[in-house]
């Protein structure tokens, strides 16, 4: 059991999960939502209830945010009784939200001028693997600081790698969520070709699965897209929230993309059409429809279920040659 009291603030699909894992480890832990059946939840379960962020950050060690958007987290920070009310010398705070590179340096320097500790700490793996405790975690910030909060981490999530220093490991979540909306859109048109020309789609999937083409996307939004739930955890304003930092980051850096634009701009009609919280592998409806069909398979999950077992977690060290 870890003896470091800890905060957490966002209990939505990503956050309850990554809090539960904590819960279950025995950890002292104290919650803070909106929702206020999510924080009954949990409390029933045995954490603690925050009245506001800087109550949290004042009781606890480590804070813990985990929301939708940099102005989300720009208000729980910098609010009247925001973590920063809160926060003093040897307190740590964590941001594992998917926010903005220059947002999370900004604050984060705040939080080091109150004499915290600040990293940027983003997950990446589906729902499904946070559920387990076997989902990825990006860390920015110093060593120091990084070797501070790894065993809190290692609960969290399996595989963490330090990615330099703070906004480094958002930098780089937005990339990976960046290339997983490629493969959506591209597995979209792929699997409606094929149903379409009248393959049979649980056939479909295994060509894909076993070969070159396949992905991590593949092998998790295709199946709940061919079950008809197109339930991955995820909606189009997200989608469109972390592919428009990736594209804006890239615009900055005067690096002409193509495809990045294009895809935004995809997610934006889907988002139009269908409404900003529809489940993202949806964005297959703007092919489907014009065609008539329905991409549907047999057997398929309506959600993920991560079916790796849980261990340990641990740092992976990138290699240098």
């Amino acid at each position: 059991m870890q003896s470091k009291r800890i905060g957490f603030i966002g209990l939505g699909n990503v956050g309850g999960k990554l809090a539960g894992n904590l819960l279950h480890h025995g950890v002292n832990l104290t919650v803070l939502d909106l929702n206020q059946e999510l924080v009954a939840a949990f409390v029933a379960k045995g954490a603690h209830r925050a009245d506001s962020p800087r109550s949290m950050t004042e009781q606890v060690d480590i804070v813990i945010t985990c929301l939708p958007s940099p102005a989300a987290s720009r208000a729980v920070l910098e609010g009247k009784d925001g973590v920063l009310a809160g926060m003093s010398p040897g307190k740590v705070w964590l941001e594992m939200s998917t926010t903005d590179q220059s947002e999370i340096v900004r604050l984060g320097a705040l939080v080091t001028a109150k004499g915290g500790l600040a990293m940027d700490c983003p997950v990446s793996g589906g729902c499904h693997r946070a559920a387990t405790g076997n989902i990825s975690i990006f860390a920015g910030g110093t060593r120091a600081a990084f070797e501070q909060v790894l065993p809190t981490l290692t609960i969290l999530g399996r595989q963490i790698l330090h990615t330099g220093p703070i906004g480094s490991a958002s930098a780089l979540k937005v990339v990976t969520n960046y290339l997983c909306t490629v493969h959506l859109c591209a597995l979209a048109e792929a699997l409606t070709v094929c149903k379409v020309a009248g393959m049979d789609m649980n056939t479909a999937y295994e060509a894909i699965r076993i070969s070159s083409g396949n992905s991590f996307v593949h092998e998790t939004e295709s199946q709940v897209i061919l079950n008809g739930s197109r339930d991955i955890g995820f909606t189009m304003d997200l989608v469109i929230k972390d592919v428009g930092l990736f594209d804006k980051w890239a615009q900055d850096l005067h690096v002409p993309l193509e495809l990045s634009p294009l895809v935004l701009n995809i997610f934006k009609d889907g988002q139009n059409r269908y409404g900003p919280r529809e489940h993202s592998p949806n964005i297959i409806r703007r092919i489907e429809e014009p065609c008539g069909v329905k991409v549907l398979g047999k057997g398929f999950p309506a959600e993920m279920v991560d079916d790796q077992p849980p261990g340990e977690g641990y740092e992976v060290v990138a290699s240098r040659g």
